[in-house]
């Protein structure tokens, strides 16, 4: 596919280029309207959206505000974190390492990382740089994250090592999960490559050449005294709560990018455009070649498509290529990566046939609030059936809320009330270890008996006990709604052979891979 417009300077880039609509401009007020009703409907304080059709950036808008309770409105140049939006970035600096002969897509892993290992030694020698961005380690969804979030002690030698640990979900290139870690080994790749930092390849490759100005690779190398950066939000009991950090800081490539629709639309309009970004004096400026952009939205892993799917959106095919999700939506094909950090979420879409593509950032943590707007866009760009999709969402939302809170009332009507854990407390009281997450210790103290993850300040709460020998641990941070089954397995001798662990609510984020984790008794 080639490009249909390029920007004709590159100067014209580090202008913000605003476009209102006018009064017959049905189209944007009908998206700016759903904008409006999604925030109230789903409790999101701001949102920016940007829109580009045909190489024109045709919507560049802040709604809302920074905080909740504060004045400070947001606009085309706030900073959200665009989370595993900056996934497709990583594929692209790739990109350009393949363009320049450096390595290939099927360069082997272990070639650059000698010391990488999967579980599997076949699975360790045959494993390539395009196993890396297709999420098709045969590993479990989210396997390891909790060796980088929320905010850990972990190196990236160990986080390295502890991959080989990891429990196998299904056979190598055989199935779809969708897994951070092997974006950090591919941000180690680049940088071991070029001998610089992701953080300065990003930089240097993508943001200045787009004139992404505002743009920083993570969150802490935004300047301090710049006040419009927007603040992230979780909902609990009604209440929205302001939360801080958890941006990925140390394990940058998999998703620590903060961003705006402005900068985010020169983005856009270059992977539109086949990674051409300008023409200067006849030649033409690129970030990539048009065969590596071939490549980057290739289907490479398969997934499953649910009949709701294909009789609503018309999809009879999902596939991850590198970097991007891919799917057939009414007759074209979309090219889309969504996003998701504690308290803000945000969803790039790309119609490439329709030369159109979007941004949706927020500082709230709702996909259904995201959802509801891109299908809106959709709708009015592809001249779509109409259809309430804010309505459709929230209905959406409701019923699966209701279905998990009566399964979750349905367990506790089966718990035995009248058990008792089989061992005094302080016997549960030891240091764990677990082969790739490290150290994770449990106290008693007058009583009560304390969890705290050894590399993970966050991931401390107190062990509330459930029916025999399992107990809830409830963490003190309640904002990360992710309290968690502890069940300990006893020997036959009555000793603690091993712990294992799992989320209370199927509504936890797939990040909490607690499930992954089998402790044993440190000697």
């Amino acid at each position: 596919m080639k490009p249909t417009h390029l920007i004709v300077a590159s100067i014209l880039w580090s202008i913000a280029i605003f476009v209102n609509a006018g009064p017959s401009d049905t189209k944007l007020e009908t998206i700016k309207e759903t904008v409006t009703r999604t925030m109230s409907t789903f409790q999101v304080p701001g949102v920016a959206v940007a829109i580009v059709k045909d190489g024109e950036l045709i919507l560049n808008q802040g709604f809302g505000v920074i905080e909740h309770g504060k004045d400070l409105k947001v606009n085309a140049d706030t900073l959200f974190g665009v989370a595993s939006n900056t996934k497709a970035m990583t594929a692209a600096l790739i990109a350009q390492l393949v363009d320049q002969g450096k390595l290939t897509w099927r360069t082997r892993v272990i070639d650059i990382i000698p010391e990488f290992q999967m579980p599997d030694a076949y699975v360790t020698r045959e494993f390539t740089i395009i196993d890396l961005l297709s999420h098709n380690s045969g590993l479990g969804l989210g396997a390891g994250d909790l060796m980088i979030w929320p905010e850990t002690s972990h190196t990236m030698a160990e986080i390295i090592k502890g991959i080989k640990y990891l429990p196998e979900a299904s056979s190598f290139r055989s199935e779809f999960a969708y897994d951070n870690l092997m974006y950090i080994l591919a941000g180690e790749i680049i940088a071991r490559i070029t001998g610089k930092s992701w953080q300065e390849n990003i930089t240097e490759n993508i943001f200045k050449p787009l004139a992404m100005n505002n743009t920083k690779a993570k969150f802490s190398l935004i300047d301090k005294s710049n006040t419009n950066v927007a603040r992230a939000h979780v909902p609990l009991n009604g209440k929205l709560n302001v939360v801080g950090g958890n941006f990925l800081e140390k394990f940058s490539s998999a998703g620590s990018v903060a961003s705006s629709v402005n900068d985010m639309s020169k983005w856009i309009t270059a992977m539109l455009n086949q990674g051409a970004y300008a023409k200067a004096e006849h030649k033409e400026k690129r970030l990539f070649s048009a065969t590596q952009s071939a490549e980057l939205w290739q289907a490479r892993t398969l997934l499953p498509v649910s009949a709701l799917a294909t009789e609503r959106d018309k999809t009879h095919f999902l596939a991850y290529g590198l970097g991007w999700f891919m799917k057939d939506y009414h007759g074209v094909k979309l090219v889309y990566h969504t996003g998701g950090i504690l308290g803000m979420v945000s969803k790039v879409v790309l119609v490439p046939e329709e030369n159109l593509g979007m941004v949706i950032l927020t500082n709230q943590q709702s996909g259904y609030a995201f959802n509801a707007i891109a299908d809106q866009i959709l709708n009015e760009y592809l001249n779509l059936p109409k259809k309430d999709w804010v309505a459709h969402y929230q209905v959406s939302r409701d019923k699966r809320l209701a279905q998990e809170s009566k399964r979750l009332a349905d367990a506790k009507a089966n718990i035995d009330e009248n058990s008792k854990p089989s061992l005094p407390l302080e016997d549960y009281a030891q240091l764990y270890q677990d082969d790739w997450y490290g150290d994770i210790a449990i106290e008693e103290v007058d009583g009560q008996l304390y969890m705290s993850f050894t590399k993970t300040l966050e991931l401390r709460g107190t062990l509330e006990h459930y029916q025999h020998n399992t107990f809830i641990v409830r963490w003190d941070d309640r904002t990360l709604e992710a309290d968690a089954f502890v069940n300990f397995n006893l020997d036959v001798d009555g000793s603690i052979n091993y712990v294992t662990m799992k989320a209370v609510s199927n509504l936890t984020d797939f990040s909490f891979d607690f499930h992954d984790l089998k402790l044993t008794p440190k000697k």
